[in-house]
This record gives structure tokens, sequence and C-alpha cells, in this order.
């Protein structure tokens, strides 16, 4: 069995708890539908967020969606000039057979910015699925 890590973030419009959370499990949801793993498949999840963001802890959105035995950690991102603002970015590290290109990051809202060749991917993947 190989440990695969898929990528995704989001960006919120305030910073608040109710917005954090809401934002964060649009996020893990989008994630796992994506990328049909289970939830004992997970190894551990990182959450990081923008310094603008400090109301919540993103992990515990994965608690109320009742991942409560898979190891999370919250932590800062790097204060970079410039960068994006509002922003939740998950590392989910899960054990699977699937190959790296078989993963399916997902880039939300605002966060789109961040990784336009995998926006661009899964859009023409999806465009290829519905015809």
């Amino acid at each position: 069995m190989l440990v695969r890590g898929i990528r995704g973030a989001i960006t919120v419009d305030s910073n608040t708890k109710e917005e954090i959370i809401e934002k964060t499990k649009e996020l893990l949801i989008a994630l796992k539908r994506e990328n049909d793993f289970i939830i004992e498949d997970i190894v551990s999840i990182f959450f990081s967020v923008t310094s603008d963001l400090n109301a919540a802890f993103p992990a515990q959105t994965a608690r109320e969606l009742g991942w409560d035995r898979v190891p999370l950690f919250d932590m800062q991102e790097i204060d970079v000039p410039g960068s994006l603002s509002k922003c939740i970015r998950i590392l989910i590290q899960i054990n699977c057979q699937k190959s790296q290109t078989e993963i399916k990051h997902c880039y939300l809202r605002g966060a789109e910015i961040l990784r336009k060749d995998l926006v661009k991917e899964i859009l023409n993947l999806k465009e290829s699925e519905s015809k």
C-alpha cells in the first residue's frame, strides 16, 4: 500500500468561527468525493491557515464530520508579503493504490489561483466525463 498526499485549499470571506468551519467542511467533502477514499485509509491531515485567520481550528471540522480517530494538526502558514490572504490549506495523507496522477487536488473559491494548472486539469477531466 502506498501513502499519497492530497492537497487542497479554500478561501474565506471573514475571520469567523462559523465561516472557517463551513469552508473547511466544503473542502474536506470535495477532497473525499473527488478521491473516493474511506476514513480508515487516512494516515493524517495537516491544516494550515494564513495569519489573518485565528477564529477557529480547521481540524475541528474533521472531528465534526466524525473523523475522530484521524491524527490532525493545525498550523499557521508563513506570512509571505503579497501572498493569498484568508486561506485554509489542507494536506491529507492516505493509504491507497492510486498513482500520483490519479490523485485529485481541490483548490476552491479564491484559492484556485494557487494551482491554476490543477484546477484546469480537473475541469478538463470533468468535461470529458460528461461527454
